[in-house]
């Protein structure tokens, strides 16, 4: 009873701050943000699409544009068909031309959710080529305001960081990524040491971004979202019908054994602390990602400018602020 009575809470803290001024949103403008998600081989990314979305609903985020560095044959459909569900069918969708990753969920998730829920953009040929969109969004943004958030392959962001002039802007990759981009957060690595499906499938975009970008990167480590399993309740409450969302986690849940108290949570707790900032939720330890030839990574303690998330609000409390996230 104690348990229910805390979550509770927690969702009320979360969802209507102005009756509690302690949680108070600040009055700063939205977080400009751009998603790159591999969404397909897992499916926290749809809760994390949900979370990202809700929080443009309550005025906290402006996405910018939702990017895939997965080739899955359905990802820009998937991506364009939750857009749409939650009401910004017209944000820009890009994904990654030539080397990449083409991975589908198991699942068959994917599938499912294309064939039942409207969307515009039917297939990977009428998204836009996933560099292309990058540099024409930062190109048009303020200087130091864009938060880059990936919960996949680091393969757009080394092709960004590589990039050379083009029409949409003189400066190269680097030079772009120094003046317009604010911060990168990353669902990636493990800590202090380890291997990650997320480095370890792209390992040398990795080594390339991880070496080379030139702002604060912070990072939501496996060891953060392996510990909180959201989606039970989602998939269990009867007032919400339709929704993508809810099927995907409904569909998913029963088809693995390690899923029955909920799916892990990687991707929405790397999306909240993009919008959200670490404060509330998190430490944060400060050093240097080192990326191994292998796909594994160490820490550089005595590093600079990379900083890996350290769990301080209690699980629990994580957990409750998602699943009211994901049910918004």
């Amino acid at each position: 009873m104690r348990l229910v009575f805390f979550r509770i809470i927690c969702i009320l803290l979360f969802l209507y701050p102005c009756c509690f001024p302690a949680f108070a949103q600040n009055k700063n403008a939205p977080v400009n943000l751009i998603l790159d998600t591999d969404i397909g081989p897992d499916y926290d990314d749809v809760g994390a699409m949900a979370v990202m979305h809700s929080l443009a609903d309550s005025g906290q985020v402006n996405i910018l544009a939702t990017v895939a560095s997965n080739q899955s044959k359905y990802i820009a459909a998937t991506l364009s068909a939750l857009n749409t569900y939650f009401g910004r069918p017209n944000i820009p969708i890009g994904v990654v031309r030539g080397r990449g990753v083409n991975l589908t969920a198991w699942q068959k998730w994917d599938s499912v959710l294309v064939a039942r829920y409207p969307h515009k953009i039917k297939s990977n040929e009428q998204a836009e080529d996933a560099l292309s969109l990058y540099r024409r969004i930062l190109a048009s943004q303020p200087d130091g305001s864009v938060t880059i958030v990936t919960v996949g392959f680091l393969t757009n962001m080394a092709d960004l960081l590589i990039s050379k002039p083009d029409k949409y802007s003189p400066l190269n990759g680097r030079e772009l990524i120094n003046r317009k981009v604010k911060k990168l957060v990353s669902m990636a690595g493990r800590f202090p040491a380890g291997k990650e499906f997320n480095v370890d499938r792209d390992p040398v975009s990795s080594k390339i971004v991880f070496n080379g970008w030139p702002t604060p990167i912070v990072f939501s480590g496996w060891e953060i979202g392996s510990n909180i399993y959201t989606g039970l309740p989602l998939s269990q409450n009867d007032k919400i019908k339709n929704s993508p969302v809810k099927d995907v986690f409904t569909m998913s849940i029963p088809m693995s054994k390690q899923d029955e108290k909920g799916r892990m949570s990687w991707d929405q707790t790397a999306v909240l602390v993009a919008i959200k900032g670490t404060e509330n939720y998190y430490d944060l330890m400060e050093g240097r990602f080192v990326t191994q030839d292998d796909g594994s990574n160490k820490w550089n303690a005595n590093g600079k400018g990379h900083y890996y998330l350290v769990p301080k609000m209690p699980v629990a409390q994580v957990e409750a602020i998602l699943e009211a996230l994901m049910m918004r």
